[in-house]
């Protein structure tokens, strides 16, 4: 069965949004640790990418995530699927009624992700670890 892995945060004013959050909730939130491809380093910082994290890894939790710079109005909050076999996953979104809006893509040292959305307009990220 597939477990939300990751979430992704847009806002508006990305410094607003870390005091936000880390006042309300405690979260640490701050520049992308580890990002050694210098052109994925480049499009990371354009976007303000910020890592989150939200606390000790906990069995049965997510503890981690990101805060961009809002890319388009309205953007909502995105959670990544792990899964372990992303072409299978999206071969089956049309045939169920929703579509795929942002095809498959690697991420070097990441894996591979895409976003679909489902029968309801709600949009949901896919994720195959690199590490598996």
């Amino acid at each position: 069965m597939a477990n939300i892995a990751y979430f992704e945060i847009p806002a508006d004013d990305v410094p607003r949004a870390k005091k936000f959050y880390h006042s309300l909730l405690g979260w640490k939130i701050g520049p992308t640790a580890s990002m050694a491809d210098p052109e994925m380093k480049e499009m990371m910082a354009s976007m303000q990418y910020q890592d989150v994290i939200l606390g000790e890894p906990e069995e049965g939790t997510v503890n981690m995530g990101g805060m961009y710079k809002r890319q388009m109005p309205g953007s909502p909050i995105v959670t990544y699927v792990l899964v372990d076999d992303i072409d299978a996953v999206l071969a089956k979104v049309v045939r169920l009624g929703g579509s795929v809006v942002v095809p498959k893509n690697e991420i070097k040292n990441v894996g591979l992700i895409a976003l679909i959305q489902d029968t309801e307009g709600n949009v949901i990220g896919l994720w195959k670890s690199a590490m598996t």
